[in-house]
């Protein structure tokens, strides 16, 4: 998801990827995509100069765009649980354009991860795209960031378990 900016009580989303993926209950693999949608909307505000920089989408891409609510509203549905790369950020501007994602379970991969004790000396995804050899043709691109971020979750780690199944694990401990 990229933004207008940091504030989701007065920003907006400007990009929005949500991908619906089918995984393995015992090894905790991902096995592939089953849905999948991105989308650009045009924001009723500016986007802010820091978040141009950090995502690059020029407000001439974003003019007449508007995200398909079904589509998204659909794949939110179908999923069992959210996955987002600093959860609390996407949460609040998801649930604020879709209430019905107020309903799902949220896993942070930015935090519900170790990934310190791993030796990552940063928790960014960028980094850690590039920490484990995954390449993605746009950084800070929801779509691209999304799908890195699923190579990322599948991922093993030492112990043959992947990153999906730490996550859903300090999840369930928490809970």
């Amino acid at each position: 998801m990229e933004t207008t900016g940091l504030n989701p009580r007065l920003d907006e989303i400007i990009e929005l990827a949500v991908v619906l993926f089918a995984w393995d209950r015992k090894s905790f693999k991902i096995e592939g995509i089953l849905d999948s949608y991105c989308g650009l909307r045009e924001p009723s505000r500016p986007v802010s100069p820091g978040a141009y920089r950090v995502h690059g989408i020029p407000p001439g891409l974003l003019r007449g765009q508007s995200l398909d609510r079904g589509r998204v509203e659909e794949i939110l549905e179908a999923a069992e649980f959210i996955v987002a790369h600093n959860a609390g950020f996407d949460r609040a501007f998801v649930q604020k354009e879709f209430p019905r994602a107020r309903h799902k379970t949220w896993l942070c991969s930015l935090q519900g991860i170790n990934w310190w004790k791993r030796g990552f000396s940063s928790r960014g995804l960028q980094n850690l795209l590039q920490g484990h050899g995954i390449r993605i043709e746009r950084a800070h691109r929801a779509e691209d960031d999304v799908l890195g971020g699923l190579k990322l979750l599948n991922k093993r780690k030492e112990g043959n378990e992947t990153y999906l199944a730490e996550l859903l694990k300090n999840h369930q401990d928490r809970g």
